[in-house]
């Protein structure tokens, strides 16, 4: 059973969108998908907004997740639609990615991948978790699941440490691989401090996907990597809580 109130960031395009498509298009689709991103009102956004505007279960808000206040007034935005019920589930999936590497990185770029696929992640999940507290106390006769209340991090296999030496290109995307290796240990402390809250949290490897982030030379299309994706989220219990898994099922050493 899907959930039945979701967020997820970076909603205008790539993975983030077409999670939102086809949610909303499943035969029981959540009662609200939250789609986030910078600037709504952007023209480049004009796909979202045309889903939104068939499906009224969809709400677009505005959300830039490397800004403290931004995210505060989304989480009041939500807080309203939301009317006293809980959200199941966060999909933090905005992020960024850098081509840079050990001779070429800077402090700036290392600052500003940190601030967007870690800082952003963090502050949003924290600005969501009463929400998310609700959902679990409102499904309360459930396990760990997404049904009921889960934060997923959207990560990478290039953040392993443990097989940083099998993947591609190991001294590129310097700035990337680090941010998303902390997006993992996040993850992991997330999964210890909100499990008494029944909150299931999972770090997640979408695959090598064709996106603005991926690049075109990627083997898997978007479609083809959310509907793994969703397989995934529906069968996630208690045994995957702290872990992180790819969009096959397959579980990722950290």
């Amino acid at each position: 059973m899907a959930p039945s109130r979701l967020l997820i960031t970076g909603s205008n395009r790539g993975i983030g969108y077409e999670l939102v498509r086809q949610l909303v298009e499943q035969q029981n689709p959540p009662k609200q998908i939250f789609a986030t991103c910078r600037d709504p009102s952007s023209p480049r956004n004009k796909k979202l907004k045309d889903l939104a505007a068939k499906h009224p279960n969809i709400v677009v808000i505005k959300l830039e997740t490397t800004d403290a206040n931004s995210i505060k007034e989304a989480a009041k935005e939500v807080e309203k639609h939301l009317n006293g019920a809980g959200l199941n589930l966060l999909i933090n999936n905005a992020g960024i990615r850098s081509d840079s590497n050990l001779d070429s990185a800077d402090s700036d770029e290392f600052m500003n991948l940190y601030s967007t696929n870690v800082v952003g992640p963090f502050l949003v999940a924290k600005e969501l978790l009463p929400f998310l507290k609700k959902a679990a106390e409102e499904n309360q006769e459930k396990p760990l699941s997404w049904s009921r209340s889960a934060i997923i991090n959207v990560s990478s296999v290039l953040g392993s440490i443990q097989i940083a030496s099998e993947t591609v290109n190991l001294y590129q995307m310097l700035p990337y691989r680090c941010s998303k290796a902390a997006l993992n240990m996040l993850t992991q402390c997330q999964s210890q401090g909100y499990k008494n809250d029944g909150i299931l949290c999972t770090a997640l490897h979408p695959g090598w996907v064709k996106t603005d982030l991926g690049g075109v030379q990627a083997p898997l299309t978007v479609e083809q990597s959310v509907q793994g994706i969703l397989k995934v989220l529906h069968s996630l219990s208690e045994k995957h809580s702290g872990i992180f898994i790819s969009w096959e099922g397959k579980v990722i050493p950290w």
